[in-house]
């Protein structure tokens, strides 16, 4: 088990000082990797810097990317927080369970925005959806303490684990990028024979399709027969046009 194989990732993060706060919670408790996507502010300004304190070098090695797609690229497992369970298609896990995670492969904590969180179309790309238990009458918390919270619970993991979780050398998990290459060869060939019907629907099929793939713990040779099925798939309709 190692730190440096988890990520945080806030998704459209509205607040300078939030962000800064974050690199903070970041490094208090060891980790390295910070990914922001899409976030409102100028990414990096002095309030971040300011408020990160004694973390600019989180700051300055962090990665910042303009969509989810290419932002869990590398990541094998992602879980995202939420206030609130919307997607009964994801399983629900609590702080407890992440002690069944392996973190021997990528692992990624998705934030939602401070103003609204993460829409049901954000969430469909993780595998699992996280809440921390709050006053049920008040379940809002400041981005910030929700990352130092989960931040604090994952040292406390890796501190306890006295023996490494042992990982097949015959069976590869499939990289988040290879599961996304997968995919959209998969809604190319269902486009090409006008699946998505009606139109206004396509977002959420699209959705659940992620689901599907992304919730399944596929290995890298289970994603290439997959690839080459959808791929022969169109190459056979070419061939009959």
């Amino acid at each position: 088990m190692s730190r440096n194989s988890i990520s945080f990732i806030l998704h459209k993060p509205q607040l300078s000082e939030n962000i800064g706060a974050c690199a903070r919670a970041i490094k208090n408790f060891n980790f390295k990797k910070l990914i922001l996507v899409n976030p409102k502010p100028i990414y990096p300004n002095d309030k971040i810097l300011a408020t990160s304190v004694g973390a600019k070098d989180i700051i300055k090695q962090s990665k910042k990317y303009n969509n989810l797609d290419k932002a869990l690229s590398k990541i094998d497992i992602v879980i995202a927080t939420s206030a609130r369970f919307r997607n009964k298609n994801i399983k629900h896990i609590n702080l407890e369970d992440l002690k069944k995670i392996n973190f021997n492969k990528n692992v990624g904590f998705l934030f939602g925005s401070e103003a609204s969180g993460l829409s049901n179309n954000e969430i469909s790309y993780a595998n699992y959806t996280l809440q921390i238990p709050t006053n049920p009458d008040f379940k809002s918390l400041n981005l910030s303490h929700s990352l130092i919270i989960i931040a604090q619970y994952i040292a406390s993991i890796i501190k306890l684990k006295s023996t490494p979780f042992k990982k097949s050398k015959k069976v590869k998990s499939a990289s988040k990028k290879e599961i996304q290459s997968m995919l959209s060869l998969c809604i190319k060939n269902l486009d090409e024979i006008n699946f998505f019907r009606p139109k206004e629907k396509r977002p959420k099929m699209l959705e659940n399709l992620r689901n599907i793939f992304y919730k399944m713990d596929l290995s890298d040779k289970e994603t290439r027969i997959l690839a080459g099925v959808f791929a022969s798939l169109g190459k056979k309709r070419w061939l009959t046009k």
